[in-house]
């Protein structure tokens, strides 16, 4: 029997099964709300959030036999497979992009082909068929609060060839691949989870710089292109956000770039496609009309669905848009069928995780993309030195006591070491009580982590940035040491030695904490 209009429309759907941000859900735990949405529909597929193992395979795969169709299922895994699915048994958590890019030539290119096949390896064994990467944005605003590390840097070329070696290894792992956010979001100032950011270059720039990275990734093979929730007066004079401009997805991407794969949708929870009171299902039509074929992570699965079937019945959409969503969607799900069998939706979970291969490559791209300006400091032992871990605000997954200083600890026993946390207003006394100890050591080192994140601010506070500049002027030795990329360094001066490390993650935090004791090896 043909599938009727609303379980077509449910096709497109990708919904979301857990949640990082408070209140905070496992995959596990989101199972029930899961279920009773595939009762009541056939959606599309998932993506995951916050898994832990084995529990999130075992629900992945309790859900695929409760879908007819086979679930589609995607993750967010730009540092591989640990960025979601954590714990001990988790999958193993990469340097960011950026780190990747800050290594040497011919390395960086083969490195990032090798993680992402093993990422994909680790997803692919518990069940997770898309990865939503690689970012194909260049890091080209300095103010820019989401993109940063996430992206291969800020030279377009470089930035292309090492999308186009992520999209050839995920492929070698058994994954389908995403290249975003289309056309480029590495240009905007604001974070489209919160705003409707604008990108008003000329089409010439947008041209050489941001488009340059997604016509390697086309190139490459990419299954599938994320849009951006972002506005490109230069692409589209009506200001629509990419995500909704046909201009931008039937235009250029489709017709003058020659891409025939799955359009996909940043995620719909996000202000940046949200603006105004606009029901979320009228915006699905709209989307669906400008070029989108699925809609990823909407905040009422119900009211898109509607929203579609009434636009289609009204006559306000031709049923067409939604018949080629569905047919290149059916593209994807053959093309994994052909890489895995008949069985790729069905088959239980054989988690093969954090091979030492794997776990070895992270730790080499974490010591390969250290750079620094000065001498590194003759800490010894630690005797006579300060070491201050100024930190942004707290992520509900993350452990109390992070790598950097566990290590530190180990490596240089006799050094003072301090984690400066966020601060309210009328705090002062954990800074009066660092300003003394600064007063009384030797040598300074001022490690600060400074990363994007969705619905986060970026960076330390401007009260904390004070304060960090504060130490850095002392009449002393004073290193600052970045876990994140070299617009970190932005706003200080008065330092003796800078270190940047690319990204925040642990094996980055070791890699650091090692340099300073002097280990390089």
């Amino acid at each position: 029997m043909p599938l009727s209009l609303r379980d077509r429309a449910a096709g497109l759907l990708i919904a979301r099964l857990g949640n990082n941000l408070p209140p905070e859900v496992s995959a596990h735990e989101a199972e029930d709300s899961v279920s009773a949405l595939l009762d009541e529909m056939p959606i599309g597929g998932l993506i995951l959030f916050n898994g832990r193992m084995p529990e999130a395979g075992e629900t992945l795969h309790r859900l695929q036999k409760q879908s007819d169709r086979g679930l589609l299922v995607t993750t967010d895994m730009e540092r591989g497979l640990g960025q979601q699915v954590r714990g001990e048994h988790g999958g193993t958590l990469y340097p960011h992009s950026a780190a990747f890019a800050m290594m040497d030539d011919p390395d960086a290119a083969e490195a990032v082909r090798i993680f992402a096949e093993q990422a994909a390896r680790e997803a692919i064994s518990m069940g997770i068929h898309v990865t939503w990467g690689p970012v194909a944005d260049v890091d080209r605003e300095p103010k820019n609060p989401i993109i940063g590390t996430r992206a291969f840097g800020r030279d377009p070329i470089r930035a292309g060839k090492l999308a186009a070696a992520f999209i050839e290894g995920a492929h070698a792992g058994g994954q389908l691949t995403c290249a975003k956010h289309f056309p480029g979001h590495g240009g905007t100032t604001g974070d489209s989870h919160a705003t409707l950011p604008q990108v008003t270059d000329d089409r010439d720039v947008l041209e050489g710089m941001d488009l340059t990275p997604f016509r390697a990734a086309l190139a490459a093979g990419a299954d599938s292109v994320m849009t951006a929730h972002v506005a490109y007066p230069a692409l589209d004079p009506t200001n629509a956000p990419a995500t909704a401009s046909g201009p931008i997805l039937r235009g250029l991407l489709r017709r003058e770039m020659g891409f025939e794969g799955v359009v996909v949708s940043d995620s719909l929870q996000m202000a940046g496609i949200r603006q105004g009171d606009e029901p979320e299902g009228a915006v699905a039509a709209r989307l669906l009309r400008a070029g989108v074929d699925l809609f990823v992570d909407p905040v009422d699965p119900h009211a898109v669905v509607d929203g579609i079937v009434q636009a289609i019945e009204s006559g306000t959409l031709d049923e067409r848009f939604l018949d080629e969503a569905l047919a290149r969607v059916e593209v994807m799900r053959q093309k994994l069928v052909g890489m895995h069998g008949e069985g790729v939706f069905t088959r239980p979970p054989q988690p093969a995780m954090r091979a030492p291969e794997n776990i070895a490559l992270a730790e080499r791209v974490a010591r390969g993309a250290l750079r620094g300006d000065g001498a590194l400091p003759e800490l010894g032992d630690g005797a006579g030195a300060l070491v201050v871990l100024v930190k942004p605000a707290p992520r509900p997954y993350e452990p109390p006591t992070l790598p950097f200083g566990q290590t530190v600890e180990k490596l240089l026993p006799l050094a003072k070491y301090v984690e400066l946390e966020p601060l309210h207003e009328d705090e002062d006394e954990p800074f009066d009580q660092l300003l003394a100890w600064a007063r009384e050591a030797e040598q300074i080192v001022v490690a600060t982590v400074v990363r994007p994140a969705a619905w986060h601010a970026f960076g330390l506070a401007a009260r904390e940035r004070r304060f960090v500049q504060t130490l850095l002027s002392m009449e002393k030795p004073t290193t600052l040491a970045v876990l994140g990329g070299p617009r970190g360094l932005a706003g200080y001066e008065g330092y003796t030695t800078a270190i940047v490390t690319g990204s925040d993650v642990p094996a980055s935090q070791i890699a650091l904490a090692e340099a300073l004791a002097g280990h390089t090896a």
